[in-house]
């Protein structure tokens, strides 16, 4: 059995189409056909049924997928392990955030990261696959919504965050501590779009309590929200964590309660990836940069 081969069979396996595994291959069908056909001639199995079209995996095929990636994988983390080394705790490593997180946290963090390991080569996805795209390895490591449960993915959690309601100072509602969450219903907000991750939340925890908020002005970007707050032109629900760390003495936090809405972040990365320099410094600087921040907070 050769390497190229057992490529070929693990790429079809993910694609379940002889076409598109070519292609993601970069080879011609013909060419992945013919040494399928081998690799089955010399196990003495078929590998795959053909119907038609379609196309499932034999039990000796599903034998040969389970042991084929694991071999692949380790192969894999060789590889990354000598690459590492080579480059002596220098790398490269692609993070996929979702939208909005990145002004919320990442630049900041990434700047830090930069300053204190300038070998490394960093690169910041925003996206709303950010688990589909750690699996299909199209980025290195992920910051989600957890929990995240998949045998393929190691999670790691990373903190708890809970939503608070932001006003400009000189909003009646700043001389409140909090307010009960349906009070939204008939504030005057800015706010993200719907379908962004945050207000998705908001919205889940407003429906649970039987109503809806009517934004009166949507954008996504936070530094327009935050603007907007701080000019009075309506309030916003935002992380606590991040309006804690502003420091603006424009913006007044009221806390929402019954209930308060949160959620739990994550870090996910494929279990079978070698985790080299790069990938433990980020994840090393990442919970260092929460815990300063929740320290910050408990002492404001």
């Amino acid at each position: 059995m050769e390497l190229r081969q057992l490529q070929y069979f693990i790429a079809i396996c993910e694609e379940l189409h002889f076409t598109r595994a070519a292609e993601k291959m970069g080879v011609s069908p013909p060419n992945v056909s013919q040494q399928i056909r081998r690799l089955e001639e010399e196990l003495g199995v078929l590998l795959f049924d053909r119907i038609g079209k379609t196309i499932v995996l034999t039990e000796a095929g599903a034998i040969l997928h389970e042991h084929g990636a694991a071999a692949l994988g380790h192969l894999q983390q060789a590889n990354d392990a000598i690459n590492d080394l080579k480059q002596m705790q220098g790398g490269s490593l692609s993070i996929g955030v979702l939208p909005g997180d990145a002004d919320l946290m990442f630049n900041a963090l990434l700047l830090n990261l930069h300053q204190t390991y300038p070998t490394l080569s960093l690169s910041l996805l925003e996206t709303m696959k950010v688990t589909e795209q750690v699996l299909d390895r199209s980025i290195d490591i992920g910051v989600t919504i957890g929990p995240v449960i998949d045998e393929r993915l190691t999670s790691i959690p990373l903190f708890h965050e809970e939503f608070s309601l932001a006003v400009s100072k000189n909003d009646p509602l700043a001389a409140e501590n909090f307010i009960p969450l349906n009070r939204l219903f008939s504030l005057k907000l800015v706010m993200f779009p719907p379908d962004h991750q945050c207000r998705k939340l908001i919205d889940r925890f407003c429906m649970d309590k039987g109503g809806k908020i009517q934004p009166h002005i949507v954008t996504t970007t936070l530094s327009s929200l935050l603007q907007m707050v701080q000019s009075g032109v309506g309030a916003c629900v935002l992380p606590r964590l991040l309006l804690d760390n502003l420091h603006n003495t424009d913006i007044k936090v009221v806390h929402l309660r019954n209930p308060t809405p949160s959620q739990d972040v994550c870090l996910i990365y494929r279990r079978d990836r070698y985790v080299g320099y790069a990938m433990r410094m980020f994840i090393k600087t990442l919970k260092a940069y929460i815990e300063a921040a929740n320290n910050q907070a408990k002492s404001s």
